[in-house]
């Protein structure tokens, strides 16, 4: 290949992980813009776990055999079947030599000397592939895993020259998985309360957008939990706002146990004392029994007065739900209800009958003046 299209192939692979927009988007970039680089048949991007010992494969792209899923799910093999990588990527790249490239072929190493190669050996043979080229990925200054391109057999063995190439590839590679770490970042603080680590009200309103489009197109059943922390104002008044900020992380953990009751249901931090679960899928029965949790936990929990929670769900007979306005009232509307009652169990909307009270309050448009700061008129 000419230095024309090797350059041509760098910007590419650039470009192709650059426009990802998640992780595994950003790794099938990678593998595929590395095999069309070395005109390989097959890629593979794998991960170096050393706390577990091991290289987990994070995508397979090109000609795969039946055992290679394109993103597979458990698809990790013990560092000492593969000895070159602690000797090659730790014990010489760590004492001074480059995360350089070696190629080996079904019958032994063809480039490069990493002093291993049986467990390679064996897969090229057993997976019907002549030749693969094995570039080491170095992120933020630390072996992080390999990039695997292989060749079927009869094609062209890889040559020293792809080697130095395949290294620079990988240079490419890591460059693109920091900016892929860096946007994930951004996302997760984008999207994350800072003080509790549960999500934030952005990513409630993201998730909850989406849920009812799924009810209005599958019925689907969307579930939410909305509930306010009692007692909070008091001690941030009387015993300060750490100790305040401390009963918020605590609430915070009960929260997100009570909602791991419930397969999928998203914990957030709405603001201030008020909080929420969502959940799509489980019947609504589930998120009541886990909201019944939720009270009976946070009536335990010191220096806070209890919590106020309102259910809402579109499997219980609220009238139809055509957007997150609504069941955001909905859920509202109990909780107002619990907290006037000082009820220590969640109010559910919808189950006291035809005339259901919090139904009528929810949909009875509320004057300016008492217009709840939480959710009405922020929702579009």
């Amino acid at each position: 290949m000419g230095e024309d299209k090797r350059l041509a192939a760098v910007v590419a692979l650039a470009q192709g992980m650059a426009a990802a927009h998640t992780p595994r988007e950003s790794w099938q970039a990678a593998a595929l813009g590395a095999c069309r680089a070395l005109d390989g048949s097959f890629a593979a991007l794998s991960v170096w776990e050393r706390q577990l010992g091991r290289l987990r494969v994070l995508v397979n792209v090109g000609v795969r055999r039946p055992d290679e899923e394109e993103f597979p799910e458990v698809e990790a093999y013990p560092v000492h079947q593969f000895p070159e990588i602690t000797e090659f990527l730790h014990e010489r790249w760590a004492g001074g030599g480059g995360p350089n490239a070696w190629v080996e072929t079904a019958e032994g190493t063809a480039a490069g000397t990493p002093g291993y190669f049986h467990q390679r050996v064996a897969a090229l043979r057993r997976r019907g592939r002549g030749c693969c080229v094995v570039a080491p990925v170095v992120l933020h200054g630390r072996a992080w895993g390999e990039l695997y391109v292989a060749r079927p057999v009869g094609a062209p063995v890889f040559e020293p020259a792809d080697a130095e190439f395949a290294t620079v590839l990988a240079a490419v590679v890591a460059a693109g998985l920091a900016q892929t770490e860096r946007l994930e970042e951004a996302r997760r603080l984008a999207f994350t309360d800072s003080l509790t680590g549960l999500a934030n009200r952005r990513a409630v309103d993201v998730h909850l957008e989406e849920a009812v489009e799924r009810h209005r197109a599958e019925g689907v059943t969307v579930s939410l939990v909305v509930c306010d922390l009692n007692g909070l104002k008091r001690v941030n008044d009387t015993l300060g706002h750490a100790v305040g900020d401390r009963l918020l992380e605590r609430f915070g953990s009960i929260l997100s146990l009570c909602g791991a009751m419930v397969p999928g249901a998203l914990a957030a931090r709405l603001g201030g004392d008020e909080f929420c679960l969502l959940a799509v899928g489980p019947p609504a029965d589930d998120m009541v029994k886990a909201a019944d949790e939720l009270c009976r936990r946070a009536g335990d929990l010191e220096p806070g007065e209890g919590v106020a929670c309102g259910v809402a769900s579109t499997e219980d007979p609220i009238g139809p739900v055509h957007d997150a306005r609504r069941l955001f009232r909905l859920a509202d509307a109990a909780q107002y209800r619990a907290k006037a009652e000082r009820a220590d169990r969640p109010v559910v909307a919808g189950r006291e009958g035809p005339d259901d009270p919090v139904v009528r309050l929810a949909d009875e448009p509320p004057p300016s003046h008492a217009e709840r700061r939480r959710f009405r008129g922020r929702l579009p």
